[in-house]
């Protein structure tokens, strides 16, 4: 029996993530300060190296190891790269928020970030579907934790619990998917699945099957109807620190095992799981953009407004495989729906940055009567505010307008022009909230009239989000060819 040693050097980046946490979580039992700058620091430091890491092992090749369970191409990398640089911004928004709140004012919650860093990268280069819900698994354990970190707040453990049984559900409709195809294909490894599928020797009956169940944990990972209850009460009940990162690196994750599990393993199958993926975008945007109306709570409102963002960046997964009995990839299409995504979290996160800008003396400040006169304390922060609200409801010229015109533009070419029709009418009706918002902010008098004051790194850090939100929607072609070379190199 010979043993086939595994390339490391593909995993390099996984590896030394991995092993910089564990050092992390140990040393950290001998930090005496209170505020953790320590431990901080390291992360921060972890993340960068682990950037520079993977920034030296990209190569426009493909690569697989460990017995073909794990894949290294360009597409991985660069998910790989905003990875990181969102999770370095998510961290340094919340340390101030994190200082005022004793129970997370500790390493733990720096440690499961990178773990939870881990799992998404994992996710992000899987090639086999164990290797997907590994991924999976352990970001999902790492966020049950961080929600549940306060364990003061009622409605964080609520939050907590309510979150744990929904993934475990979801958790055993994933792995149920992967068995029926398992049964159908005899394999679990993806590219082998695709090459079974093109034999026809397969059990069409039990796949179809199994493509349903699939798409249903797919379908909760993303939060998208009717797989969406969870996301109001979690965005609502954690801690606005950790909501933020559950609103922003998950995103890029959950994108990547939708490429890699639907599009480079079931293509074959692409009729079924389109119609499924159309029913889950138009229920999405229906109910993420009317129930958000009637949301008071900010972060119950961007909760809703994720539901509808992710519906919409459904559209460019469903348009982005064309053909019937020989279906190929459209290579824009998806490369809209991947600009979508880092947009949105993009945008997400400058917006609860400024959430936690506002929450000070551990007061959360996450009402919409909050920001009433925001522009009175301060019009900076007012109008990168301003700037967020425009590029989420599709303004031109921010990122958010270029973002929902591509993904339009490739559902219009793909022939689906009710559904095309159908997104701009409820982009229209998710106009509302979002322009409430900078009404309240510019016309309304403030409850607290107090000058808002930060420090100079946070003033900096989210100035230059506000305006890469501004500039990217004049300049977008450069990251949109990113996102388009990286797919092509991939698929």
């Amino acid at each position: 029996m010979q043993f086939q040693t595994p390339d490391l050097r593909l995993a390099s980046a996984e590896i030394f993530m991995l092993a910089m946490a564990c050092l992390i979580l140990l040393l950290d039992l001998f930090v005496k300060d209170k505020k953790r700058t320590l431990t901080f620091v390291a992360t921060q430091l972890t993340l960068v190296a682990t950037a520079v890491l993977t920034f030296a092992m990209t190569s426009a090749d493909v690569g697989y190891t460990f017995s073909n369970m794990y894949v290294g191409d360009l597409l991985s990398d660069l998910l790989k790269l905003l990875l990181y640089l969102t999770v370095l911004v998510v961290l340094f928004y919340s340390r101030g928020y994190i200082l005022e709140r004793e129970q997370m004012a500790r390493g733990e919650y720096y440690v499961l970030v990178l773990f939870a860093t881990l799992g998404m990268m994992v996710m992000i280069s899987a090639n086999h579907f164990l290797t997907v819900y590994l991924g999976l698994e352990l970001l999902s354990l790492s966020l049950y934790a961080m929600v549940a970190m306060n364990r003061d707040s009622v409605p964080a453990t609520e939050a907590a619990m309510k979150y744990f049984v929904l993934g475990a559900l979801a958790s055993g409709l994933l792995l149920y998917g992967m068995s029926m195809i398992y049964g159908a294909t005899g394999t679990l490894e993806i590219r082998a699945v695709a090459e079974r599928l093109d034999t026809g020797q397969v059990d069409r009956t039990i796949l179809v099957f199994g493509v349903v169940f699939l798409v249903s944990g797919i379908a909760f990972k993303l939060g998208v109807v009717p797989f969406h209850m969870w996301i109001p009460d979690v965005y609502h009940g954690a801690p606005t620190a950790v909501t933020l990162f559950i609103a922003t690196a998950p995103k890029l994750a959950a994108f990547a095992i939708v490429i890699r599990m639907l599009v480079s393993g079931l293509i074959v199958v692409s009729s079924d799981w389109q119609s499924m993926l159309i029913l889950l975008a138009v229920l999405s945007m229906a109910i993420g953009n009317v129930a958000a109306i009637a949301q008071t709570n900010l972060k119950r409102m961007l909760a809703y407004s994720a539901i509808s963002h992710m519906g919409f960046m459904l559209l460019g997964l469903v348009t982005g495989v064309v053909g019937g009995d020989a279906p190929f990839v459209s290579i824009s299409a998806y490369s809209a729906s991947m600009f979508y995504v880092v947009t949105y979290v993009l945008t997400s996160a400058g917006t609860f940055g400024m959430i936690l800008l506002l929450a000070r003396n551990g007061v959360e400040s996450d009402d919409l009567d909050d920001l009433k006169g925001l522009n009175k304390r301060s019009p900076w922060f007012a109008a990168l505010m301003m700037m967020m609200m425009f590029s989420m409801a599709g303004v031109p010229f921010f990122v958010g307008f270029f973002a929902k015109f591509s993904v339009l533009q490739s559902v219009v070419a793909a022939g689906q022009l009710w559904l095309a029709i159908v997104a701009v009418l409820f982009s229209l009706i998710g106009c509302f909230y979002y322009l409430r918002v900078v009404k309240i902010m510019y016309f309304d008098q403030p409850i607290d009239a107090t000058p808002i004051e930060a420090p100079m790194d946070m003033k900096v850090l989210i100035s230059a989000n506000g305006l890469a939100v501004a500039l990217l929607g004049i300049f977008p072609q450069a990251l949109m060819s990113l996102c388009a070379v990286a797919l092509l190199r991939s698929l």
